[in-house]
């Protein structure tokens, strides 16, 4: 396990430094959470909570990194002997991975004191931005596909080795099939799928004896790369040859097809889909790449397109029309000692939407009788509600717009889980392929609408009323002392 301790930016070390000598390490509690769906979607995947898991138990600064902060000569030695001995204390809450997730919600919630807080903050949001982007951008891509097979296999347009293993990773959890990292195959037992390259064909003396050669070694995996020389006149030709020959051998034809990766791929897969069904080869599979996304996909299917498996790289990996998630951590709350209790903090800004929510916080997520989500209320920890009695929700914004939930009308779930509590784990993260169900019974609790690829309906997000009025109170108490 690597230790990634040194993963932050120098100012989280240099106010580390400064609470340290100021004698401030009060409890506090950070919130990390998104302002914005990635590419102008309706929700998000939240995604890289184990990696966090296994960042947080890994805290602690080796001798080496102590003598390299030495030598930048921003640090004394009073501090540094403090972080010999530095380890996380505290409690981490969190939506799991493979939840649905959606703006100025937290996706983890720290509670730790305030040099411990301050010091993971950067760790966290690298994490959990990028393999929430990449995982949102998966749901995206599959929704595209309307149940076809999405294969992941950008590994070598990702921006380097842990983008390339921890993006597949993601790409998975949000529903590709499989990947064609092999790493990422081995380190989280997910599928790896593959065929092969132009270069085979060319290795070649002709296509045929390629093609053949393939379906020889690989009977029960034969997708052939159709493309090299003439798609219609040379390459399905040839790969309906070897069918032909597989079958009259008696080998059964258990996963077999064809792969298109250049030219106009709705009038070729239409027209080699005619050719294999002519030649007795109904089921053959018809898989297709070059530079796919959600978009394309949604059009290809709109044309007619035959494709029924689809391989997506550089455009998922990278979440090439988005590639920053924009997560945030903010401070939320400092504990009293005299009142024993935690005071609320706000962020002002002059961006409306840059404003925080204060206070210990959790999420409850409200579904109408069909299972779908209907609202997400953000309230305090120490708020309880009961399907049992009405429940009032309102814009936090446009406060007039509101609806009464009656008894029997809907169901209600807090979505925050503990993970870390006093320092030690209390969580246990399920496998990437059981997250992968997880995240589509989620998506499936999303009314279409919200899933559209372009103008999705937005899900609510709304304040208990008891939030609301102590986000109102700390903005009117800042105003009437500031003018």
């Amino acid at each position: 396990m690597r230790n990634l301790t040194l993963l932050t930016d120098l100012y989280e070390l240099t106010m580390m430094q400064g609470y340290f000598k100021s004698g401030i390490n009060d409890t506090v509690i950070f919130d990390a959470f998104h302002r914005k769906n990635p590419c102008d979607g309706g929700y998000s995947i939240a995604c890289g909570l184990e990696q966090v898991i296994e960042y947080i138990k890994n805290l602690h600064f080796e001798d080496e990194d102590i003598e390299y902060l030495r030598s930048q000569g921003y640090f004394d030695d009073d501090f540094l002997e403090y972080l010999r001995g530095f380890h996380f204390t505290g409690d981490i809450y969190a939506i799991p991975e493979g939840t649905v997730m959606f703006p100025r919600e937290p996706i983890i919630k720290v509670i730790a004191p305030a040099m411990e807080a301050q010091l993971i903050e950067t760790a966290i949001l690298n994490i959990v931005n990028h393999q929430s982007l990449i995982a949102t951008k998966s749901a995206r891509v599959c929704y595209a596909a309307k149940g076809d097979g999405i294969m992941e296999f950008g590994l070598r347009r990702a921006q380097g080795p842990d983008a390339g293993i921890y993006g597949a990773r993601a790409a998975v959890i949000g529903g590709c099939i499989g990947t064609s990292n092999v790493l990422t195959g081995q380190m989280f037992n997910v599928p790896i799928k593959g065929t092969h390259a132009h270069s085979w064909i060319m290795s070649f003396p002709d296509e045929y004896t390629a093609f053949k050669t393939y379906a020889d070694l690989y009977p029960n995996a034969c997708i052939l790369l159709v493309d090299t020389y003439d798609t219609l006149r040379s390459g399905v030709p040839n790969a309906i040859r070897v069918f032909k020959e597989m079958r009259e051998a008696g080998i059964p034809l258990t996963f077999y097809g064809i792969r298109l990766d250049s030219g106009d791929l709705a009038y070729l897969s239409i027209q080699a889909r005619r050719m294999l069904d002519e030649a007795g080869f109904p089921d053959a599979v018809i898989s297709a790449s070059n530079d796919l996304d959600e978009f394309l996909i949604d059009s290809l299917k709109a044309q007619g397109a035959k494709i029924t498996s689809w391989g997506v790289g550089t455009n998922l990996i990278t979440s090439k029309d988005c590639p920053a998630f924009g997560g945030v951590y903010k401070l939320a709350a400092i504990w009293d000692k005299e009142k024993q209790e935690f005071i609320p903090r706000i962020k002002i800004s002059e961006n409306t939407e840059k404003i925080t929510n204060p206070g210990n916080k959790t999420i409850y997520r409200i579904y109408d009788n069909n299972g779908k989500i209907k609202a997400d209320l953000i309230a305090f920890a120490d708020e309880h509600y009961s399907e049992d009695e009405p429940l009032l929700l309102f814009d936090p914004v446009e406060t007039w717009k509101k609806t009464l939930l009656e008894p029997g009308e809907y169901t209600i779930r807090e979505i925050m889980v503990p993970v870390f509590k006093n320092g030690e784990c209390v969580y246990e993260s399920p496998s990437v392929m059981d997250i992968q169900a997880y995240c589509k019974k989620e998506l499936d609790t999303l009314w279409d609408e919200s899933k559209r690829l372009v103008n999705p309906h937005e899900v609510h997000v709304d304040l208990s009323s008891k939030l609301y009025k102590v986000k109102c109170s700390l903005l009117d108490n800042y105003g009437a002392n500031h003018q």
